[in-house]
């Protein structure tokens, strides 16, 4: 693909014929793929796509990102499933493309887009996944590009006045990815200059576009959730679920040290009755 020789980590389901071929040839712009030198190379005389067939929705200096209608374009984005599909497990869509919206983020030079990686979502999700399948091809991984595509579904998340998350499962690549970005983005919410001494776990989605459950597995991750056991009934104090904790107190804390800080952080403001835990606890 382009300049680049791939070692596909998974099946695919390309044509039975190419299922003998020692290498498939595929188009880095239109993304045709053929097992003939030959014919690919006559293919690339006469491809004129020097970039992915969308609207381009962001660019700075070398990166820009462009989004495809996948009923408006079909074929290319079947082609993109089929390809992705090399390098993801999980993936099993790659033929139904019309409910997704592909937002592909490619470099660019004097020969045009190359196709870095892309992310896909729903046009209507009703569970209110921002990010349905998410892939940095293999040369362009472990270059910072995974956290770009990761911020920019953040930010379409945050221009529609949203909360997302990504699709469950995530793949075990993808799952570091979103470690990495949600701790950092939630580290950064807390140490803003001006921020005051306690912050809920909604602001903090609010403020990121995070879902509660995220922000909530990243304070987990980080060892920076705590609860006061002094809000709790004191049947319940030593054997409570952490289910039944949602409507209890939290302190974060933003460092290591004895000395540092506490911020407050309140899951939800209402209490729960020590009957309705006690219930809880039983069950």
């Amino acid at each position: 693909m382009g300049q680049h020789e791939m070692e596909p980590w998974y099946f695919s389901p390309y044509p039975s014929s190419y299922t003998a071929a020692d290498m498939v040839h595929i188009c880095e712009f239109c993304l045709s793929y053929s097992e003939n030198i030959t014919s690919f190379e006559r293919h690339r005389a006469k491809c004129t796509l020097l970039h992915p067939p969308g609207n381009e929705i962001y660019r700075d200096d070398n990166v820009s990102f462009f989004e495809i209608d996948g009923r408006r374009q079909r074929r290319w984005c079947r082609n993109l499933c089929l390809l992705s599909k090399l390098f993801l497990d999980h993936k099993t869509l790659y033929y139904d493309v019309d409910p997704f919206l592909f937002y592909c983020m490619t470099t660019r030079d004097s020969h045009g887009c190359h196709l870095v990686g892309y992310f896909s979502k729903e046009k209507e999700s009703a569970e209110g996944y921002n990010v349905a399948c998410i892939l940095t091809l293999p040369q362009y991984q472990r270059k910072g590009f995974g956290r770009l595509l990761i911020a920019f579904s953040y930010e379409l998340s945050k221009r529609e006045g949203k909360l997302g998350s990504p699709e469950k499962p995530l793949s075990d690549l993808g799952l570091l990815g979103y470690r990495a970005y949600w701790a950092e983005t939630v580290v950064d919410v807390l140490t803003e200059e001006g921020r005051g001494p306690e912050i809920s776990v909604e602001e903090i989605g609010a403020l990121s576009a995070m879902t509660t459950a995220d922000v909530l597995h990243t304070l987990q991750n980080l060892n920076m959730l705590r609860y006061s056991v002094s809000c709790l009934p004191t049947p319940l104090r030593y054997s409570i679920p952490f289910t039944a904790l949602e409507s209890t107190s939290y302190t974060l804390r933003s460092g290591t040290t004895s000395n540092t800080p506490i911020r407050k952080v309140n899951t939800s403001s209402s209490s729960q009755t020590p009957s309705s835990n006690k219930k809880k606890n039983k069950s």
